[in-house]
Protein backbone atom coordinates (compact mmCIF):
# COMPACT_ATOMS: atom_id res chain seq x y z
CA UNK A 1 0.00 0.00 0.00
CA UNK A 2 1.48 3.33 -1.03
CA UNK A 3 2.18 5.94 1.60
CA UNK A 4 -0.09 8.90 2.22
CA UNK A 5 1.62 12.01 0.87
CA UNK A 6 1.23 15.35 2.64
CA UNK A 7 1.31 17.78 -0.25
CA UNK A 8 -0.85 20.57 1.14
CA UNK A 9 -4.10 19.17 -0.20
CA UNK A 10 -6.95 17.67 1.80
CA UNK A 11 -6.68 14.23 3.35
CA UNK A 12 -9.26 11.59 2.48
CA UNK A 13 -11.23 9.89 5.23
CA UNK A 14 -9.93 6.56 3.97
CA UNK A 15 -6.36 7.81 4.36
CA UNK A 16 -7.02 8.78 7.97
CA UNK A 17 -8.28 5.30 8.74
CA UNK A 18 -5.43 3.64 6.86
CA UNK A 19 -2.83 5.51 8.89
CA UNK A 20 -4.70 5.31 12.18
CA UNK A 21 -5.81 1.69 12.16
CA UNK A 22 -3.60 -0.03 9.60
CA UNK A 23 -0.32 1.83 10.14
CA UNK A 24 0.00 3.07 6.59
CA UNK A 25 3.09 5.21 6.03
CA UNK A 26 3.08 8.99 5.59
CA UNK A 27 5.61 11.14 3.72
CA UNK A 28 6.09 14.88 3.31
CA UNK A 29 6.06 16.01 -0.32
CA UNK A 30 9.10 18.06 -1.44
CA UNK A 31 6.85 20.94 -2.52
CA UNK A 32 5.26 21.02 0.93
CA UNK A 33 8.69 21.02 2.57
CA UNK A 34 9.69 23.98 0.38
CA UNK A 35 6.51 25.80 1.36
CA UNK A 36 7.31 25.15 5.02
CA UNK A 37 10.81 26.59 4.62
CA UNK A 38 9.44 29.73 2.98
CA UNK A 39 6.91 30.18 5.77
CA UNK A 40 9.60 29.67 8.38
CA UNK A 41 11.82 32.31 6.84
CA UNK A 42 8.90 34.74 7.03
CA UNK A 43 8.26 33.95 10.71
CA UNK A 44 11.95 34.42 11.51
CA UNK A 45 11.82 37.87 9.94
CA UNK A 46 8.79 38.74 12.06
CA UNK A 47 10.39 37.43 15.23
CA UNK A 48 13.39 39.67 14.70
CA UNK A 49 11.19 42.76 14.80
CA UNK A 50 9.44 44.67 17.57
CA UNK A 51 5.88 44.67 16.25
CA UNK A 52 3.41 42.92 18.63
CA UNK A 53 2.35 39.72 16.87
CA UNK A 54 0.20 37.26 18.78
CA UNK A 55 2.12 34.23 19.99
CA UNK A 56 5.27 35.27 18.16
CA UNK A 57 6.35 38.39 20.00
CA UNK A 58 3.57 38.40 22.62
CA UNK A 59 1.98 36.10 25.14
CA UNK A 60 -1.25 34.24 24.41
CA UNK A 61 -4.85 34.28 25.56
CA UNK A 62 -5.48 37.05 28.07
CA UNK A 63 -1.73 37.69 28.03
CA UNK A 64 -1.87 38.74 24.38
CA UNK A 65 -0.76 42.30 25.20
CA UNK A 66 2.41 41.23 27.00
CA UNK A 67 5.38 41.74 24.67
CA UNK A 68 8.02 39.05 25.14
CA UNK A 69 11.69 40.13 24.94
CA UNK A 70 13.56 38.50 22.03
CA UNK A 71 15.80 36.49 24.34
CA UNK A 72 12.76 34.83 25.98
CA UNK A 73 10.68 34.00 22.91
CA UNK A 74 12.01 30.45 22.53
CA UNK A 75 11.31 29.81 26.22
CA UNK A 76 7.74 31.04 25.66
CA UNK A 77 7.10 28.23 23.18
CA UNK A 78 8.31 25.50 25.54
CA UNK A 79 6.44 27.01 28.46
CA UNK A 80 3.23 27.13 26.41
CA UNK A 81 3.49 23.39 25.83
CA UNK A 82 4.23 22.50 29.44
CA UNK A 83 1.62 24.83 30.94
CA UNK A 84 -1.12 23.71 28.56
CA UNK A 85 -0.57 19.97 29.03
CA UNK A 86 -3.37 19.74 31.57
CA UNK A 87 -5.62 17.04 30.15
CA UNK A 88 -7.28 14.48 32.40
CA UNK A 89 -9.10 11.19 32.07
CA UNK A 90 -8.36 8.03 30.17
CA UNK A 91 -5.82 8.21 27.34
CA UNK A 92 -6.97 8.10 23.74
CA UNK A 93 -6.73 4.74 22.03
CA UNK A 94 -3.67 4.29 19.82
CA UNK A 95 -5.68 4.55 16.59
CA UNK A 96 -7.23 7.80 17.78
CA UNK A 97 -3.82 9.21 18.67
CA UNK A 98 -2.39 8.21 15.30
CA UNK A 99 -5.27 9.95 13.54
CA UNK A 100 -4.59 13.02 15.66
CA UNK A 101 -0.89 13.01 14.71
CA UNK A 102 -1.73 12.68 11.03
CA UNK A 103 -4.17 15.58 11.05
CA UNK A 104 -1.70 17.76 12.95
CA UNK A 105 1.06 17.02 10.45
CA UNK A 106 -1.21 17.60 7.45
CA UNK A 107 -2.41 20.96 8.76
CA UNK A 108 1.11 22.17 9.50
CA UNK A 109 2.31 20.93 6.09
CA UNK A 110 -0.05 23.37 4.35
CA UNK A 111 2.50 26.06 5.16
CA UNK A 112 0.34 28.64 6.93
CA UNK A 113 1.59 27.93 10.46
CA UNK A 114 5.21 28.98 10.15
CA UNK A 115 6.91 25.85 11.52
CA UNK A 116 10.10 24.30 10.21
CA UNK A 117 9.93 21.13 8.09
CA UNK A 118 11.68 19.43 11.02
CA UNK A 119 8.51 19.78 13.14
CA UNK A 120 6.37 17.93 10.62
CA UNK A 121 9.08 15.35 10.03
CA UNK A 122 9.26 14.62 13.76
CA UNK A 123 5.51 14.02 13.90
CA UNK A 124 5.80 11.67 10.92
CA UNK A 125 8.71 9.86 12.55
CA UNK A 126 6.52 9.17 15.57
CA UNK A 127 3.89 7.67 13.27
CA UNK A 128 6.49 5.58 11.47
CA UNK A 129 8.09 4.18 14.60
CA UNK A 130 4.93 3.70 16.65
CA UNK A 131 5.63 6.39 19.25
CA UNK A 132 2.15 7.45 20.34
CA UNK A 133 1.90 10.26 22.88
CA UNK A 134 -0.26 9.54 25.91
CA UNK A 135 -3.09 12.01 25.33
CA UNK A 136 -5.78 12.31 28.02
CA UNK A 137 -9.16 12.48 26.34
CA UNK A 138 -10.62 15.35 28.37
CA UNK A 139 -9.63 18.99 28.80
CA UNK A 140 -10.47 20.63 25.48
CA UNK A 141 -13.27 23.21 25.28
CA UNK A 142 -13.10 23.07 21.50
CA UNK A 143 -11.85 26.60 20.89
CA UNK A 144 -8.34 27.89 20.46
CA UNK A 145 -8.32 24.39 19.11
CA UNK A 146 -7.88 21.31 21.26
CA UNK A 147 -5.27 23.02 23.42
CA UNK A 148 -4.81 20.54 26.26
CA UNK A 149 -4.80 17.34 24.18
CA UNK A 150 -2.48 18.85 21.58
CA UNK A 151 -0.18 20.10 24.34
CA UNK A 152 0.30 16.48 25.40
CA UNK A 153 1.28 15.65 21.81
CA UNK A 154 3.69 18.58 21.72
CA UNK A 155 5.12 17.61 25.11
CA UNK A 156 6.00 14.18 23.75
CA UNK A 157 7.71 15.75 20.73
CA UNK A 158 10.00 17.77 23.02
CA UNK A 159 10.68 14.76 25.26
CA UNK A 160 8.27 15.57 28.09
CA UNK A 161 5.24 13.69 29.31
CA UNK A 162 4.58 10.09 28.36
CA UNK A 163 4.26 7.93 25.28
CA UNK A 164 3.30 4.39 24.34
CA UNK A 165 6.20 2.25 23.18
CA UNK A 166 5.70 -1.45 22.38
CA UNK A 167 2.45 -1.36 24.30
CA UNK A 168 4.03 0.09 27.43
CA UNK A 169 3.50 3.54 28.90
CA UNK A 170 6.94 5.07 29.29
CA UNK A 171 8.52 8.53 29.61
CA UNK A 172 8.33 10.26 26.25
CA UNK A 173 12.07 10.90 26.13
CA UNK A 174 12.74 7.17 26.51
CA UNK A 175 10.27 6.32 23.74
CA UNK A 176 11.86 8.85 21.40
CA UNK A 177 15.36 7.62 22.20
CA UNK A 178 14.40 4.00 21.54
CA UNK A 179 12.93 5.00 18.18
CA UNK A 180 15.97 7.08 17.27
CA UNK A 181 14.01 10.34 17.20
CA UNK A 182 15.70 13.48 18.53
CA UNK A 183 13.39 15.59 20.72
CA UNK A 184 12.38 18.89 19.18
CA UNK A 185 13.78 22.15 20.46
CA UNK A 186 10.97 24.56 19.69
CA UNK A 187 11.60 27.84 17.96
CA UNK A 188 9.42 30.94 17.70
CA UNK A 189 5.75 30.24 16.95
CA UNK A 190 6.19 26.45 16.91
CA UNK A 191 4.77 25.66 20.33
CA UNK A 192 1.68 27.72 19.58
CA UNK A 193 1.30 26.10 16.16
CA UNK A 194 1.36 22.64 17.73
CA UNK A 195 -1.30 23.58 20.29
CA UNK A 196 -3.78 25.44 18.09
CA UNK A 197 -5.98 23.27 15.93
CA UNK A 198 -9.12 21.18 15.73
CA UNK A 199 -7.18 17.96 15.28
CA UNK A 200 -8.62 16.01 18.23
CA UNK A 201 -12.20 16.80 17.23
CA UNK A 202 -11.53 16.06 13.58
CA UNK A 203 -9.56 12.87 14.25
CA UNK A 204 -12.20 11.35 16.50
CA UNK A 205 -14.92 12.57 14.18
CA UNK A 206 -13.29 11.07 11.08
CA UNK A 207 -13.10 7.62 12.63
CA UNK A 208 -16.62 7.88 14.06
CA UNK A 209 -18.22 8.91 10.78
CA UNK A 210 -16.58 6.04 8.92
CA UNK A 211 -17.78 3.57 11.53
CA UNK A 212 -21.25 5.07 11.49
CA UNK A 213 -21.53 4.70 7.72
CA UNK A 214 -20.75 0.99 7.97
CA UNK A 215 -23.17 0.61 10.84
CA UNK A 216 -25.96 2.13 8.75
CA UNK A 217 -25.54 -0.69 6.22
CA UNK A 218 -25.55 -3.33 8.94
CA UNK A 219 -28.70 -1.83 10.46
CA UNK A 220 -30.48 -2.23 7.13
CA UNK A 221 -29.41 -5.88 7.03
CA UNK A 222 -30.53 -6.62 10.58
CA UNK A 223 -33.77 -4.75 9.97
CA UNK A 224 -34.51 -6.74 6.83
CA UNK A 225 -33.95 -9.98 8.74
CA UNK A 226 -36.36 -8.79 11.43
CA UNK A 227 -39.04 -7.84 8.89
CA UNK A 228 -38.98 -11.37 7.53
CA UNK A 229 -38.77 -13.06 10.92
CA UNK A 230 -41.79 -11.04 12.11
CA UNK A 231 -43.83 -12.00 9.03
CA UNK A 232 -43.77 -8.43 7.77
CA UNK A 233 -44.14 -7.25 4.22
CA UNK A 234 -41.67 -5.51 1.94
CA UNK A 235 -44.47 -3.64 0.17
CA UNK A 236 -43.66 -0.51 2.20
CA UNK A 237 -40.25 -0.41 0.50
CA UNK A 238 -41.75 -0.05 -2.98
CA UNK A 239 -39.73 2.46 -5.03
CA UNK A 240 -42.88 4.32 -6.05
CA UNK A 241 -43.55 5.30 -2.43
CA UNK A 242 -40.08 6.69 -1.90
CA UNK A 243 -39.91 8.52 -5.21
CA UNK A 244 -42.59 10.79 -3.78
CA UNK A 245 -40.31 11.80 -0.88
CA UNK A 246 -36.89 12.16 -2.43
CA UNK A 247 -34.60 12.21 0.59
CA UNK A 248 -31.40 10.38 -0.44
CA UNK A 249 -31.04 8.45 2.81
CA UNK A 250 -34.62 7.24 2.75
CA UNK A 251 -34.38 6.08 -0.85
CA UNK A 252 -31.05 4.32 -0.26
CA UNK A 253 -32.46 2.37 2.67
CA UNK A 254 -35.61 1.41 0.77
CA UNK A 255 -33.47 0.15 -2.12
CA UNK A 256 -31.37 -1.93 0.28
CA UNK A 257 -34.43 -3.42 1.94
CA UNK A 258 -35.97 -4.37 -1.38
CA UNK A 259 -32.82 -6.20 -2.40
CA UNK A 260 -32.23 -7.81 0.99
CA UNK A 261 -35.73 -9.29 1.09
CA UNK A 262 -35.94 -10.26 -2.59
CA UNK A 263 -36.99 -13.84 -3.31
CA UNK A 264 -38.18 -14.31 0.26
CA UNK A 265 -40.16 -17.46 0.77
CA UNK A 266 -41.21 -16.16 4.17
CA UNK A 267 -42.80 -12.99 2.78
CA UNK A 268 -44.37 -14.90 -0.10
CA UNK A 269 -45.95 -17.37 2.33
CA UNK A 270 -48.24 -14.66 3.74
CA UNK A 271 -48.52 -12.37 0.75
CA UNK A 272 -52.35 -12.57 0.86
CA UNK A 273 -52.80 -12.23 4.64
CA UNK A 274 -55.30 -9.75 6.06
CA UNK A 275 -52.80 -7.52 7.90
CA UNK A 276 -52.95 -4.05 6.36
CA UNK A 277 -49.79 -2.48 7.77
CA UNK A 278 -46.77 -3.43 9.83
CA UNK A 279 -45.61 -1.61 12.95
CA UNK A 280 -43.55 1.53 12.44
CA UNK A 281 -40.29 -0.16 13.47
CA UNK A 282 -40.70 -2.36 10.36
CA UNK A 283 -42.65 -0.24 7.93
CA UNK A 284 -40.84 3.06 8.56
CA UNK A 285 -37.29 1.77 8.38
CA UNK A 286 -36.52 3.76 5.23
CA UNK A 287 -37.67 6.96 6.91
CA UNK A 288 -35.90 6.38 10.25
CA UNK A 289 -32.75 4.64 9.02
CA UNK A 290 -32.74 7.22 6.24
CA UNK A 291 -32.75 10.11 8.69
CA UNK A 292 -29.77 8.57 10.46
CA UNK A 293 -28.01 8.41 7.10
CA UNK A 294 -28.73 12.10 6.55
CA UNK A 295 -27.07 12.85 9.90
CA UNK A 296 -24.10 10.69 8.97
CA UNK A 297 -23.85 12.34 5.56
CA UNK A 298 -23.93 15.82 7.07
CA UNK A 299 -21.18 14.93 9.53
CA UNK A 300 -19.14 13.27 6.81
CA UNK A 301 -19.29 16.36 4.61
CA UNK A 302 -18.12 18.63 7.43
CA UNK A 303 -15.29 16.26 8.32
CA UNK A 304 -14.14 15.93 4.71
CA UNK A 305 -13.85 19.71 4.45
CA UNK A 306 -12.03 19.92 7.78
CA UNK A 307 -9.45 17.43 6.52
CA UNK A 308 -8.25 20.14 4.14
CA UNK A 309 -8.19 22.93 6.71
CA UNK A 310 -5.58 24.92 8.58
CA UNK A 311 -6.94 25.66 12.05
CA UNK A 312 -3.94 27.39 13.62
CA UNK A 313 -3.76 31.02 14.81
CA UNK A 314 -2.24 33.35 13.81
CA UNK A 315 -1.89 32.31 10.19
CA UNK A 316 0.93 33.45 7.95
CA UNK A 317 0.74 34.49 4.31
CA UNK A 318 4.36 34.96 3.21
CA UNK A 319 3.42 35.83 -0.37
CA UNK A 320 1.40 38.79 0.97
CA UNK A 321 3.81 39.67 3.75
CA UNK A 322 0.89 39.24 6.17
CA UNK A 323 0.23 37.53 9.49
CA UNK A 324 -3.44 37.44 10.46
CA UNK A 325 -5.17 36.54 13.69
CA UNK A 326 -8.54 34.86 13.32
CA UNK A 327 -10.63 32.02 14.65
CA UNK A 328 -10.11 28.96 12.45
CA UNK A 329 -9.40 26.98 15.61
CA UNK A 330 -13.03 27.33 16.72
CA UNK A 331 -14.69 23.92 16.65
CA UNK A 332 -18.34 24.97 16.43
CA UNK A 333 -18.93 23.45 12.99
CA UNK A 334 -17.40 20.15 14.11
CA UNK A 335 -19.39 20.16 17.33
CA UNK A 336 -22.62 20.71 15.42
CA UNK A 337 -21.80 17.91 12.97
CA UNK A 338 -20.80 15.42 15.66
CA UNK A 339 -23.76 16.27 17.88
CA UNK A 340 -25.95 15.61 14.84
CA UNK A 341 -24.16 12.31 14.26
CA UNK A 342 -24.94 11.22 17.83
CA UNK A 343 -28.60 12.13 17.30
CA UNK A 344 -28.76 10.01 14.17
CA UNK A 345 -27.13 7.06 15.90
CA UNK A 346 -29.60 7.29 18.77
CA UNK A 347 -32.44 7.00 16.25
CA UNK A 348 -30.80 4.07 14.49
CA UNK A 349 -30.32 2.18 17.76
CA UNK A 350 -33.70 3.20 19.14
CA UNK A 351 -35.69 1.67 16.29
CA UNK A 352 -33.44 -1.40 16.33
CA UNK A 353 -34.27 -1.96 20.01
CA UNK A 354 -37.98 -1.77 19.18
CA UNK A 355 -37.53 -4.56 16.64
CA UNK A 356 -35.53 -6.54 19.18
CA UNK A 357 -38.45 -6.28 21.58
CA UNK A 358 -40.89 -7.42 18.91
CA UNK A 359 -38.72 -10.46 18.20
CA UNK A 360 -38.77 -11.69 21.80
CA UNK A 361 -42.13 -10.39 23.01
CA UNK A 362 -44.85 -13.09 22.81
CA UNK A 363 -47.43 -10.33 22.27
CA UNK A 364 -45.78 -9.11 19.06
CA UNK A 365 -43.54 -11.83 17.63
CA UNK A 366 -46.09 -13.49 15.36
CA UNK A 367 -46.06 -16.93 16.92
CA UNK A 368 -42.34 -17.29 17.55
CA UNK A 369 -41.45 -18.93 20.88
CA UNK A 370 -41.43 -16.39 23.73
CA UNK A 371 -37.95 -14.83 23.97
CA UNK A 372 -36.90 -17.11 21.10
CA UNK A 373 -36.33 -19.87 23.64
CA UNK A 374 -36.65 -23.56 22.91
CA UNK A 375 -38.67 -24.97 25.79
CA UNK A 376 -39.56 -21.63 27.38
CA UNK A 377 -39.82 -21.70 31.15
CA UNK A 378 -36.81 -23.87 31.80
CA UNK A 379 -34.98 -21.74 29.24
CA UNK A 380 -35.14 -17.91 29.15
CA UNK A 381 -33.67 -17.66 25.67
CA UNK A 382 -32.74 -14.12 24.63
CA UNK A 383 -34.93 -12.35 27.20
CA UNK A 384 -32.07 -10.41 28.76
CA UNK A 385 -30.60 -9.43 25.41
CA UNK A 386 -33.53 -7.04 25.04
CA UNK A 387 -32.87 -5.65 28.54
CA UNK A 388 -29.29 -4.95 27.50
CA UNK A 389 -30.39 -3.25 24.29
CA UNK A 390 -32.83 -1.11 26.26
CA UNK A 391 -30.05 -0.06 28.67
CA UNK A 392 -27.77 0.88 25.79
CA UNK A 393 -30.45 2.92 24.06
CA UNK A 394 -31.22 4.73 27.31
CA UNK A 395 -27.57 5.72 27.57
CA UNK A 396 -27.52 6.74 23.92
CA UNK A 397 -30.37 9.14 24.57
CA UNK A 398 -28.21 10.97 27.10
CA UNK A 399 -25.37 11.15 24.56
CA UNK A 400 -27.77 12.68 22.04
CA UNK A 401 -27.98 15.84 24.15
CA UNK A 402 -25.83 18.31 22.19
CA UNK A 403 -22.54 19.51 23.63
CA UNK A 404 -22.14 22.37 21.19
CA UNK A 405 -25.01 24.50 22.52
CA UNK A 406 -23.10 24.98 25.75
CA UNK A 407 -20.30 27.43 26.34
CA UNK A 408 -18.17 28.15 29.40
CA UNK A 409 -15.80 31.13 28.96
CA UNK A 410 -12.06 30.70 29.52
CA UNK A 411 -8.86 32.76 29.63
CA UNK A 412 -10.23 35.68 31.62
CA UNK A 413 -13.15 36.22 29.18
CA UNK A 414 -10.82 36.61 26.22
CA UNK A 415 -12.17 33.28 25.00
CA UNK A 416 -15.78 33.97 25.88
CA UNK A 417 -17.68 31.63 23.55
CA UNK A 418 -16.32 28.12 23.32
CA UNK A 419 -17.48 25.30 21.07
CA UNK A 420 -17.27 22.24 23.34
CA UNK A 421 -16.67 20.33 20.12
CA UNK A 422 -14.27 17.90 21.78
CA UNK A 423 -17.10 16.78 24.04
CA UNK A 424 -19.25 16.25 20.96
CA UNK A 425 -16.48 14.17 19.39
CA UNK A 426 -16.07 11.99 22.46
CA UNK A 427 -19.84 11.50 22.63
CA UNK A 428 -20.01 10.56 18.97
CA UNK A 429 -17.41 7.84 19.38
CA UNK A 430 -19.25 6.44 22.37
CA UNK A 431 -22.55 6.63 20.49
CA UNK A 432 -21.13 4.58 17.62
CA UNK A 433 -19.98 1.88 20.04
CA UNK A 434 -23.33 1.68 21.83
CA UNK A 435 -25.37 1.71 18.63
CA UNK A 436 -23.17 -0.99 17.11
CA UNK A 437 -23.82 -3.26 20.09
CA UNK A 438 -27.58 -2.72 19.80
CA UNK A 439 -27.59 -3.58 16.10
CA UNK A 440 -25.39 -6.61 16.82
CA UNK A 441 -28.03 -7.83 19.29
CA UNK A 442 -30.72 -7.46 16.65
CA UNK A 443 -28.56 -9.36 14.16
CA UNK A 444 -28.16 -12.20 16.67
CA UNK A 445 -31.84 -12.41 17.55
CA UNK A 446 -33.07 -12.05 13.98
CA UNK A 447 -30.84 -14.96 12.92
CA UNK A 448 -32.39 -17.10 15.65
CA UNK A 449 -35.88 -16.06 14.62
CA UNK A 450 -35.23 -16.87 10.95
CA UNK A 451 -34.03 -20.33 11.97
CA UNK A 452 -37.29 -20.81 13.83
CA UNK A 453 -39.25 -19.99 10.66
CA UNK A 454 -37.78 -22.99 8.83
CA UNK A 455 -38.61 -24.57 6.45
CA UNK A 456 -39.61 -21.14 5.09
CA UNK A 457 -36.63 -19.53 3.36
CA UNK A 458 -35.69 -15.87 3.89
CA UNK A 459 -34.72 -13.44 1.13
CA UNK A 460 -31.36 -13.62 -0.57
CA UNK A 461 -29.74 -10.90 1.52
CA UNK A 462 -31.29 -11.95 4.81
CA UNK A 463 -30.27 -15.55 4.14
CA UNK A 464 -26.67 -14.56 3.42
CA UNK A 465 -26.56 -12.53 6.66
CA UNK A 466 -28.08 -15.35 8.70
CA UNK A 467 -25.58 -17.81 7.26
CA UNK A 468 -22.70 -15.44 8.11
CA UNK A 469 -23.90 -15.31 11.70
CA UNK A 470 -24.18 -19.09 11.83
CA UNK A 471 -20.59 -19.55 10.72
CA UNK A 472 -19.61 -18.07 14.09
CA UNK A 473 -22.57 -18.46 16.44
CA UNK A 474 -24.56 -21.66 16.78
CA UNK A 475 -28.36 -21.52 17.03
CA UNK A 476 -29.57 -21.19 20.60
CA UNK A 477 -30.97 -24.40 22.03
CA UNK A 478 -30.81 -24.73 25.81
CA UNK A 479 -29.69 -21.61 27.66
CA UNK A 480 -25.97 -20.91 27.64
CA UNK A 481 -23.66 -18.15 28.86
CA UNK A 482 -25.34 -15.21 27.13
CA UNK A 483 -22.41 -12.82 27.04
CA UNK A 484 -20.48 -15.11 24.71
CA UNK A 485 -23.24 -14.72 22.12
CA UNK A 486 -23.36 -10.95 22.58
CA UNK A 487 -19.60 -10.63 22.27
CA UNK A 488 -19.50 -12.81 19.17
CA UNK A 489 -22.28 -10.80 17.55
CA UNK A 490 -20.42 -7.58 18.30
CA UNK A 491 -17.27 -8.99 16.73
CA UNK A 492 -19.27 -9.71 13.56
CA UNK A 493 -20.59 -6.16 13.59
CA UNK A 494 -17.07 -4.80 13.94
CA UNK A 495 -15.23 -6.94 11.42
CA UNK A 496 -17.57 -6.28 8.49
CA UNK A 497 -18.01 -9.96 7.64
CA UNK A 498 -21.81 -9.85 7.61
CA UNK A 499 -21.93 -6.92 5.19
CA UNK A 500 -19.25 -8.63 3.07
CA UNK A 501 -21.32 -11.85 2.92
CA UNK A 502 -24.42 -9.94 1.89
CA UNK A 503 -22.57 -7.98 -0.78
CA UNK A 504 -21.08 -11.20 -2.11
CA UNK A 505 -24.65 -12.43 -2.64
CA UNK A 506 -26.27 -9.19 -3.84
CA UNK A 507 -23.55 -6.84 -4.97
CA UNK A 508 -22.70 -3.54 -3.21
CA UNK A 509 -25.28 -2.07 -0.87
CA UNK A 510 -26.19 1.60 -0.82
Amino acid sequence: MSAVTLDGGPLALADVEAVARHRRGVILAPAAAARLRAGRDFVDSLAAGTEPIYGITTGVGKLKDVVIPPAERAALQRNLVLSHAGGVGEPLAEAETRALLLLLAASLARGASGVRPRVVETVLACLEHGVSPVVPERGSVGSSGDLAPLAHVAACLIGEGEAWSDGRRVPARAALEKAGIAPLVLETKEGLALLNGTHLMAALGALAVLDAGRLAQLADIAGAMSVEALMGTNAAFDARIHALRPHPGQNAVAANLRRLTSASGIIESHRDCTRVQDAYSLRCMPQVHGSAREAIGFARGVLERELGAVSDNPLIFPEDGAVLSGGNFHGEVLGLALDTLALGLAQLAGISERRIDRLVNPLTNEGLPPFLARGGGVNSGYMIAQYTAAALVAELKTLAHPAGVDSIPTSGLQEDYNAMGAGAALKAGRAVALARQVVAIELLLAAQALDLRAPLVPGRGSRAARDAVRRTIAPLGDDRFLKDDLDAALALAEDGSVVAAVEAALGPLE
